[in-house]
């Protein structure tokens, strides 16, 4: 569920319209729409207002669960080891993962320093 989701979702369950959003924050009705449809990312500051008009702890809008918690059904995280076991694209990730691992594992720290600055480099490069 997207943060503007969630934002909805709280706000018709108190009960509240956009327009007492605006009241409250001073943010126009048309943005919190924007934001509840997905055509806007609010800034921190922004969704600490909201949080702030919905009477919530800023935290909950981060969760996915409907009520506001941690979703519980995730289970315990898996190792790389445990998520290797299978046929899905999860899988096959995993265990091209474990082998970079070993790789890595066996070159010289100069070498490994090399790599991770070329790596760096290629993240922030801009096609």
């Amino acid at each position: 569920m997207s943060i503007g989701a969630k934002i909805r979702q709280i706000r018709q369950k108190k009960g509240l319209s956009q327009g007492d959003i605006e009241r409250v924050t001073g943010l126009l009705r048309c943005y919190t729409s924007r934001v509840e449809n997905g055509h806007t990312v609010p800034s921190i500051e922004t969704i600490e207002k909201f949080a702030s008009a919905l009477e919530i702890p800023m935290y909950e809008l981060f969760y996915p669960g409907d009520d506001g918690s941690p979703r519980r059904d995730m289970g315990p995280a898996k190792s790389l080891e445990e998520l290797a076991e299978g046929d899905s694209k999860e899988s096959l990730d995993a265990r091209f993962l474990l082998k970079f691992r070993t790789l890595l594992g066996h070159i010289a720290d100069s070498d490994r320093q090399m790599l991770l600055t070329m790596a760096r480099k290629l993240a922030t490069h801009r096609a």
